[in-house]
Formats: C-alpha cells, structure tokens, sequence
C-alpha cells in the first residue's frame, strides 16, 4: 500500500549542512487516531536539525483504507514507502500505536533501520480500551450536520473531554451536509484487540540490540515503571526517558522538551 507522507525538508536548501544530506531521514508515525495533521509543528521544528518525513498510517488522514491493519500490515506498509522513496536507511520515531510499529519494524527489518525512538508506549497489550471513541463514531449520523461545532456538539455527548474531541476532529473532511471520516471507523473497531496487543508469539526470540530511546510523559501511565523490563527484554540496550508534565500526546504538551530528548539521542548515536 502507498501511504500518503510529507516531507519537512529540502536538499536543494542550502542551509542544509552536508550532515543533513547524509543522515537517514527521521519518519514519524503518528498514533491511532493521529495523522500528518497532528504532527506539523513538531515536525517543522525538528526539519530544522534532520529531515523528516511525516506519514499517514493505513485507515487513517488521507492514506487507503484496507480491511487489515495488523502490525505486519504496517510494516509492510514502511517498506513499500522506503522502496517508492529510494531510501536505503531511515530512522524511525514512532508514538502509540506508531511507536508499536516502529517496534515491530525495528524486531523484523533491523538492517532497514539507523534509529529508533518511540514516544509513550511499550511492548505490552493494554486493559484500557478505544472503543468508546469509535463507538461515538460510528453511532453519529453525518448527514445533515451544517458546521464543524455542529459535529463537535453532537460528539459532546459521548466524548466528554473537549481536547480529545479537537485531536479527533482533525480526521473530519469534507463540508457542511458532507462530512465524513478520513479514520476507516469500523475497521480500527474491528482491530482493537491487534491494535492494544502487541504480536509477541510471531516474534518469539527477536531482539533489536542497538541503542534506542524511549520517551515517556510524567503524566501518562502508558511506559509505567512496570513495563520497563518489558522494554528491556526487547530493546536491551534502550535509554528510557521521562518528559515532565506531559501526558500521553506528550509531542504536543511538552514539544520542545520531547524535541531536546529526541534530538540529544540523534546528535549522540
């Protein structure tokens, strides 16, 4: 499947050093419910120092929709986007969901790979649950809607947090009367349980041994204390790291914290 991406970068600028030219481009994969929307600032800032490319994972923004969405599925997806791009190498940066398929890229296709970062998730299936966000998807009727705040107002209902609701929204195309989902609602519903697992029996044995970091929000409990060996029985050599006062969209509530930690592990590898 070829996936829809941006880049934040231009070889042609000159103030892109030859350091810049010759480093793996940085591909950040948003989380569920994410897109390239979600990510522009963040991105831009740190196009200031790498190149990146921004994606849309399958089922949601403007990449295809499928009836599959495993984690092998989304793997596959990063490679055919490396082949369409000539890209040999890159360096992933990966958050929830996204930072699981950076984690099962790294445990398949490790000589793809120059580095690794996953932002505020862990190797583990998780007990809390998704569904009621798609549940008030799929139960709201579109049609008929005139405005966004029509849309806002009518998922209040059923989404009580208004940031949650702003995050989601920004999956909302199409105008007044015409409004649809860019997310493939009933297939990330039917998927959840891959979606909050993590496909350990398919990856008996497989370890990534280089250096890596993991960035975890003070706030979230999502890379809690617990899951640590977790993470070290799979990535044995990985930097775990905290960013204070930030939950788990930590790229948005603390930006140039995650930016530092990030930047700090590309500049030392």
């Amino acid at each position: 499947m070829k996936l829809y991406h941006q880049t934040y970068f231009d070889l042609a600028d000159p103030n892109y050093t030859q350091e810049h030219r010759n480093s793996s481009p940085v591909l950040i994969i948003p989380g569920l419910f994410g897109s390239t929307a979600n990510w522009r600032g963040f991105a831009k800032k740190l196009a200031e120092r790498r190149r990146v490319i921004v994606i849309d994972q399958r089922n949601h923004g403007q990449s295809p929709h499928a009836k599959n969405n495993s984690y092998f599925d989304l793997v596959d997806d990063l490679l055919v986007l490396l082949e369409e791009l000539k890209l040999d190498k890159v360096t992933l940066c990966g958050h929830s969901m996204g930072g699981k398929t950076a984690m099962v890229f790294a445990l398949t296709h490790a000589s793809k790979l120059d580095q690794l970062i996953v932002l505020d998730i862990a190797p583990v299936k998780y007990e809390h649950s998704h569904a009621p966000i798609l549940e008030a998807l799929k139960s709201l009727d579109l049609k008929g809607l005139g405005s966004r705040s029509a849309v806002d107002q009518a998922l209040s209902t059923q989404i009580t947090e208004k940031s949650t609701r702003l995050f989601i929204m920004l999956s909302l195309a199409g105008s007044a009367g015409n409004y649809e989902w860019r997310l493939n609602v009933d297939v990330l519903f039917d998927n959840l349980s891959l979606i909050s697992g993590f496909p350990h029996s398919q990856l008996q044995g497989a370890v990534y041994p280089k250096g890596c970091l993991f960035v975890k929000g003070g706030d979230s409990d999502y890379v809690n204390e617990r899951y640590h060996d977790n993470i070290t029985e799979r990535f044995p050599a990985a930097q775990i790291k905290t960013v204070e006062q930030a939950g788990h969209w930590l790229h948005i509530d603390q930006k140039e914290a995650v930016l530092e930690q990030v930047l700090t592990f590309l500049e030392k590898e």
